[in-house]
């Protein structure tokens, strides 16, 4: 006890060391991430499912431009009265965009969630304008867009890149 009586008073030491005598921009708050909850896996599930609609959707495309007697009706016979190979087209963009937006949503960017829920959004009009051409095809499409848009809508968010 002999060694307390020597030692020099430091500041910590003595009535008015409490923590309120700290400067509030002293202390900076950490704002964490919230947690991940078990819904994350319905994300990365979109971004999979997204990467499979992509191929879809280019294979739907490639279709249309080389093969156009596989179809089951002409232009004639869709809801929108267009050239199949214009149509071809358009699949194939979308399949290309949604393919990329796919990967994005697996590496976790936020551009690959908002960019996949239009897509998917603007996959399930198209599919539907001609599903008199393709009709299971465009069913599965729009079934998976639905639950790319629902994964990636209530549950995106839990999918962080680091």
């Amino acid at each position: 006890m002999s060694d307390m009586k020597d030692r020099p008073a430091t500041a910590m030491d003595g009535p008015h060391h409490v923590e309120a005598d700290l400067e509030p921009a002293a202390v900076s708050p950490v704002s964490e991430p919230p947690p991940t909850t078990a819904w994350a896996g319905w994300a990365f599930f979109a971004g999979v499912l997204m990467v499979i609609v992509g191929a879809f959707q280019i294979i739907k495309a490639l279709t249309a431009l080389f093969n156009q007697d596989y179809l089951l009706v002409t232009s004639s016979g869709l809801a929108l009265h267009v050239n199949i190979a214009a149509w071809g087209w358009v699949h194939l963009l979308i399949g290309l965009v949604v393919l990329a937006a796919g990967f994005g949503v697996v590496a976790g960017k936020m551009w690959g969630r908002v960019v996949g829920i239009a897509v998917a959004a603007f996959s399930a009009i198209v599919n539907l304008l001609d599903i008199a051409a393709y009709p299971l095809w465009s069913v599965l499409i729009i079934a998976m867009d639905v639950l790319v848009i629902f994964a990636l809508a209530v549950h995106g968010g839990e999918l962080r890149s680091d």
